[in-house]
């Protein structure tokens, strides 16, 4: 455990401003450098946020800045290589997914980290989103019950027409497995924290909008222990009611045995006891800033918390290979039509 942290930052596209954001409001942490290969961008965002150096090339920002830990924001391609870097000065690492690309090249860079003994830790903000801790909390508290079936429906409504996903992330468009390898991933580990590891799965994928490489529409179906079914009906095609359809991305059905939990797009979190047909409020606390209800510095405070407290960790690289064992597995269901065992 440690007093401080000192942080460095690889990449300055989109998804960096909530990174940024996240270790400026953490008190310990020094953000000491930042790195893009637009030099300008990684001056713009040290000038922004308060880093003390800028540069082109990471392998220069660690022999210079020497942080203790790195923030890899940059694409897949470049993960394991940076993590190959982190090891040789012993520096800790977080990496945004999807983590390295793909199930074998992630399996060999947790490998690397682990005998190089740095922590490794994927950036998968999900399970850190308020709604989805508060519906952890009631499945814990037992309120429902046996659990038969939890629903997520995921639909941002941005993936229509020609420009799909052009305004903000481009190279969506180019990835030959964009849904499931990009979005549902994500729902993937909310299944995973909710009821632990999956027994099967079986899915179906197809392409909305035929601009784009990879699969837009899905519907994924996990089965846990104890007979739990958690259903993934996703298309980034259609939106749903919401002010924001990018706050939850979706929405969600847990039904149990003693009702039913149920979550909106505005982040609404509801309980209706079985044969009743009033809806009672779950209260919890959550602030509507940035990405997902605040969820990259959730996450990046439970990561700071580990640090200077020893505080357990979620989603070591080794703990999340189980979310690329079961998006090759819905993959390869997709292509045959059989269900896998997990």
């Amino acid at each position: 455990m440690v007093e401080r942290i000192k942080v460095a930052v690889a990449g300055t596209g989109y998804f960096s401003q909530f990174h940024f954001d996240a270790w400026s409001r953490c008190a310990e942490v020094d953000l000491v450098a930042i790195a893009d290969l637009d030099e300008k961008a990684a001056q713009a965002a040290a000038k922004a946020y308060g880093a003390e150096h800028s540069f082109a090339d990471v392998a220069e920002m660690l022999d210079i800045a020497k942080p203790d830990l790195l923030d890899i924001v940059t694409p897949p391609p470049t993960h394991q290589a940076m993590i190959a870097l982190a090891a040789r000065h012993g520096i800790d690492c977080i990496c945004q997914k999807p983590f390295c690309g793909d199930l074998e090249t992630a399996e060999a860079a947790t490998k690397l980290a682990e005998r190089a003994g740095i922590t490794l830790v994927v950036h998968e903000n999900f399970r850190f989103q308020p709604w989805y801790q508060a519906a952890k909390a009631v499945l814990n508290e037992g309120r429902l019950g046996r659990i038969y079936q939890v629903m997520l429906r995921l639909r941002p409504g941005d993936g229509q027409g020609p420009r799909a996903y052009l305004d903000r992330q481009p190279y969506f468009q180019k990835m030959e497995r964009f849904l499931v390898h990009e979005t549902a991933i994500h729902l993937i580990d909310v299944l995973r924290y909710f009821f632990d590891e999956a027994d099967s799965v079986w899915a179906d994928l197809t392409r909305l909008n035929p601009v784009i490489a990879g699969e837009d529409n899905c519907l994924i179906v996990l089965n846990f222990a104890d007979g739990v079914r958690g259903i993934i009906d996703g298309n980034r095609l259609s939106d749903h009611r919401a002010e924001n359809c990018r706050r939850t991305m979706g929405e969600m059905l847990i039904e149990g045995e003693n009702g039913v939990l149920s979550l909106n797009g505005d982040g609404e979190l509801s309980f209706r006891a079985h044969g009743d047909t009033a809806e009672q409020s779950i209260v919890y606390e959550w602030r509507d800033h940035g990405f997902g209800g605040d969820c990259v510095y959730r996450f990046t405070r439970h990561v700071v918390d580990h640090f200077i407290q020893g505080a357990p960790l979620a989603n070591t690289a080794r703990d999340y290979l189980a979310n690329l064992h079961i998006e090759e597995a819905v993959y390869a269901s997709a292509a045959d039509g059989s269900r896998r065992v997990l």
